[in-house]
């Protein structure tokens, strides 16, 4: 393979490529950095600064009642608890006291009875603590009412300042994203212009691969670094860079369309060897070798047992005869291959 004599063009055109490559992953890693570094240009934007200067002392005490919340709670199950013991102590005192008496006799003398009244003085301790701590809990419930309701009311008034905040918030950021955007779109729009001249006026420079590079660069930098950072804005600028995009798009299509058309009129309207001069020989002979008319890219035909000498479509011609030794030969051959004479001596 290697002895071809086209191998080191191949190469050639495969390590500019590479170059081009190479080059603009560099460009794009620093046009990355750059942009990377945009959000910092812009302090980022919270709702709490835009609010009322209330809502950090309304926070406060929101964060203060909810402590004071959670102490009330763990002291109300702690009452909770104590009342439960206190109350199954009662209950088991009163069971134990009614067994007792139902087997006794009771006396009215109450020096004969004091076992009777140190119980009955027992269990009125029982039912008073019992009393107690049910006072205690109603009293904490109530207290963890209280401080529920005040920390409803706070937040109520935490919301409306968040709500009230809200709009000059929105507008802010509108604004920051809006200003983010141009920073992107003021770097990335220059090369993308840049990028376009370079492929309208330098594809035949020799510096064209390090020049494609820059254009692999700037079509990266746009469709990844730019677009998918269009501020949304409820879907308007997205749809209307869209058409933007696709109107512009369309306008260089219809335009490139006319302009081959327009060049196909031309070329019809030449002579036929006006045509053939302006085909490039390898190109001709590689379409010729695929069975395909160089000049109007339709399928070489034959009829019967005819082998064309031009082409039945647009009447390119494609064979002639040798000026030297008459054979039939392919007119893009710069020599003979029988005698070797020079074409334009044939």
């Amino acid at each position: 393979m290697f002895k071809s004599l086209f191998v080191p063009e191949r190469l050639f055109r495969v390590a500019m490529w590479i170059v081009s490559v190479v080059f603009a992953s560099f460009l794009i890693g620093l046009g990355g950095t750059i942009i990377g570094d945009l959000p910092r240009i812009e302090e980022p934007l919270t709702i709490e600064q835009f609010a009322d200067q209330r809502l950090e002392r309304e926070r406060v005490e929101i964060r203060r009642l909810r402590d004071v919340e959670r102490d009330v709670e763990d002291r109300r199950a702690q009452a909770s608890l104590h009342l439960t013991a206190v109350s199954n102590a009662y209950q088991s005192g009163r069971s134990a006291y009614s067994n007792w008496i139902a087997t006794r006799t009771a006396t009215t003398d109450a020096r004969q009875d004091a076992e009777v009244l140190q119980r009955t003085r027992q269990l009125d301790g029982l039912k008073t603590s019992e009393r107690e701590g049910q006072i205690s809990v109603e009293r904490l419930e109530k207290d963890l009412l209280d401080t529920k309701q005040a920390l409803a009311a706070h937040e109520r008034t935490e919301r409306q300042l968040m709500d009230g905040a809200k709009h000059a918030y929105e507008s802010a950021v509108f604004r920051q994203e809006f200003r983010v955007f141009a920073w992107r779109l003021a770097l990335t729009l220059p090369p993308l212009i840049v990028a376009w001249w370079l492929v309208m006026k330098k594809r035949r420079s020799e510096y064209w691969p390090l020049m494609r590079g820059f254009v692999m660069f700037a079509v990266f930098t746009f469709f990844v670094e730019l677009v998918p950072y269009l501020p949304s804005y409820g879907g308007y600028v997205r749809y209307a860079v869209g058409i933007v995009m696709t109107a512009v798009g369309g306008h260089y299509i219809i335009r490139a369309m006319r302009s081959y058309l327009a060049r196909r009129r031309q070329v019809e309207q030449q002579t036929e060897a006006e045509r053939r001069q302006a085909l490039a020989p390898e190109e001709a002979l590689k379409k010729m070798t695929a069975n395909v008319c160089p000049a109007c890219e339709r399928a070489l035909m034959t009829a019967g047992d005819v082998v064309p000498d031009y082409c039945v479509h647009c009447g390119l011609k494609l064979f002639d005869r040798c000026g030297s030794c008459e054979i039939r030969r392919n007119v893009f051959f710069p020599f003979c291959p029988k005698c070797g004479t020079a074409a334009a001596a044939g």
